[in-house]
């Protein structure tokens, strides 16, 4: 252990102040903290087993070449392991630090599997790009040739994003719509800054500016731009608008200030974190300083909120959910954190009520598992009696979200949709009823994972062109 250099650091920095080097300044930290990782990341990727039938890849949304890029980074070749990981990724950065790798690529890694742990894949990922931005591998799109036709990408969210990279780095016109003042969609307003870093979003949208995608901000389609004008004005639309209608709940009391969205709660902290002046966070509204909070969820999205929540100095925070740990759809790595940074976790519990206006607490329904329902899933079944009210200043709703009503938001009947809401697309190419419209992302799939949007803004890039050059070939005849 004496040869850590990270123990090191610490002993000439904490235990011997007076003798602390007079060139020992933070970038000096950040280059001990990189030989470190560096080190930790080498032994980790070492301990892939290279083996037959590599499940991690199999179990990757994206197919990543996870054993091969852990081999090149075991071997020191860092440019080669990031150029590999960025052939099938568009964001590897993000996806090593927000992918719920327990439940894809590490939860399926066979040494896990065997009971030796798993190798942290994510780890991995975040550490070689996180190398190749620091040593400018990292280069924006130069198409060998210019293209004429263009492309509008209504969203820029994970999906949309991905399809700007490659149909721009095929020389494609690309315009990004969104109706935010900053791109990124719910990696930027959505996740916390402690999961995701908002610099490390930004700088990706820098990337795509210089690499010639055009990004118009502050427009919400159907009302500053009509979508009949934009496929006017493109040869193809893509929808990669996500899922932001979120689920409500009802009950006596639901109406009463201080029951508030997790979207809104989440955005304002990370409007917060930029340095915006956010009136609902100055004024406690949508602040959970010095509150007892309950939050209504079991997946990702409460999760985040609950670690916002105690981030904010929350007095208390409380999760409650209707089915058991094991039934919860969110991260098991997040809950761990969550209770690790004194989240409570009340499980079979269901609200069915809220005191006060302002609220001042939540009424509480004890649950049993019954029976497996049509999907083997057992529900929840009421315990008569068993109620209590919970003590509430700040209630958060983390319910999960839906789709808007965009046939009649942007006044398109035909576009077709899912008794969901969702968007009617073609598995890959993502086709919609529309000509010349394709959609991407949540706004098909539902509320889901960021590489899975990736994974549908990729292939839907690679539809379009193909369907560019037909269209170009039937002209030509």
């Amino acid at each position: 252990m004496a040869d850590n250099p990270m123990l090191k650091f610490t002993t000439v920095t904490r235990d011997m102040p007076e003798k602390r080097p007079p060139d020992l300044r933070a970038h000096d930290f950040r280059e001990i903290y990189a030989e470190y990782a560096g080190a930790k990341a080498r032994e980790q990727a070492s301990r892939c087993s290279q083996c037959g039938v590599p499940y991690c890849q199999s179990h990757c949304p994206l197919h990543n070449n996870i054993p091969d890029w852990l081999r090149l980074t075991a071997e020191g070749r860092l440019q080669e392991a990031y150029e590999l990981s960025q052939a099938t990724n568009t964001f590897p950065e993000i996806c090593g630090r927000i992918c719920p790798q327990d439940r894809l690529c590490e939860g399926n890694c066979v040494i896990e599997t065997s009971g030796h742990g798993t190798v942290t894949i994510g780890a991995v990922e975040k550490y070689i790009t996180d190398t190749a931005w620091d040593e400018g591998w990292v280069t924006p799109a130069k198409p060998t040739h210019e293209r004429t036709e263009s492309v509008g990408i209504i969203g820029a969210g994970p999906g949309g994003l991905a399809a700007a990279d490659m149909l721009r780095r095929a020389g494609i016109q690309v315009t990004v719509y969104d109706r935010y003042d900053r791109g990124g969609g719910l990696m930027t307003y959505g996740i916390p800054g402690f999961k995701l870093e908002k610099d490390v979003v930004m700088r990706r949208i820098e990337q795509l500016e210089a690499g010639g995608v055009q990004f118009q901000l502050n427009c919400n389609i159907g009302e500053d731009t009509e979508f009949g004008d934009l496929r006017a004005r493109h040869d193809a639309i893509i929808i990669a608008t996500g899922v932001y209608k979120s689920r409500d709940l009802g009950g006596p009391g639901a109406g009463a200030a201080g029951i508030v969205r997790a979207i809104d709660f989440l955005t304002t902290s990370n409007r917060h974190s930029f340095g915006d002046a956010v009136p609902e966070f100055e004024s406690g509204e949508l602040n959970a300083s010095g509150k007892r909070v309950v939050v209504i969820g079991g997946g990702d999205t409460a999760m985040d909120c609950v670690r916002t929540a105690i981030r904010q100095g929350a007095t208390s925070v409380k999760c409650l959910y209707r089915r058991d740990r094991a039934n919860m759809p969110g991260s098991q790595r997040e809950v761990a954190n969550a209770e690790e940074e004194g989240v409570v976790f009340d499980w079979l519990s269901l609200p069915k009520g809220f005191g006060g206006d302002p609220v001042t607490s939540v009424r509480v329904q004890k649950m049993r598992l019954g029976a497996p329902d049509a999907t083997g899933r057992q529900s929840p079944e009421e315990i008569d009696g068993a109620v209590h009210d919970e003590p509430a200043d700040l209630v958060i709703k983390a319910l999960g979200f839906e789709a808007e009503d965009l046939p009649t938001l942007w006044d398109q009947r035909e576009l077709e949709v899912t008794r969901w809401g969702t968007i009617k697309a073609e598995f890959t190419s993502g086709r919609t009823s529309l000509p010349g419209v394709y959609a991407v992302g949540d706004i098909v799939r539902g509320a889901s994972l960021v590489v899975w949007a990736i994974r549908d803004g990729r292939d839907t890039a690679a539809a379009i062109l193909s369907d560019l050059a037909a269209a170009q070939a039937v002209a030509a005849e």
